[in-house]
């Protein structure tokens, strides 16, 4: 979900994000340079440099100097551990309120029970 009141670089970071949790890019596979990001995305070069620095700091992407940068080994779990914890954190109680105000029920979700 976009969200326009987030930073430009944040809602890069998510679509980079959704790329390599949805199996685009995989361990170990090169990203699309800053430019071509830049280009596909429609934002400034430097905006999308801050979002794979984010990624760099986080250790999910290395950069291998004249050739790219490449998803790190592991990075998909990791990342899928960091965005399940925050997601469990930060999205979850929000929306676990709403249907509890609203009496939605896991039928009316269409979720089982497992």
């Amino acid at each position: 979900m976009a969200d326009d009141s987030k930073p430009v670089y944040l809602r890069l970071r998510e679509i980079i994000a959704a790329s390599i949790l949805d199996g685009e890019f995989h361990d170990g596979d090169m990203l699309p340079s800053v430019r071509a990001l830049a280009a596909q995305q429609g934002a400034n070069p430097l905006t999308v440099a801050k979002a794979y620095q984010c990624f760099q700091d986080d250790g999910l992407v290395v950069v291998k100097r004249g050739v790219g940068m490449f998803v790190a080994d592991g990075a998909t779990r990791r990342l899928r551990d960091m965005e399940r914890a925050r997601f469990m954190d930060a999205v979850w109680p929000p929306v676990a309120e709403q249907i509890r105000r609203l009496g939605i029920s896991a039928a009316d979700l269409g979720v089982e029970r497992v």
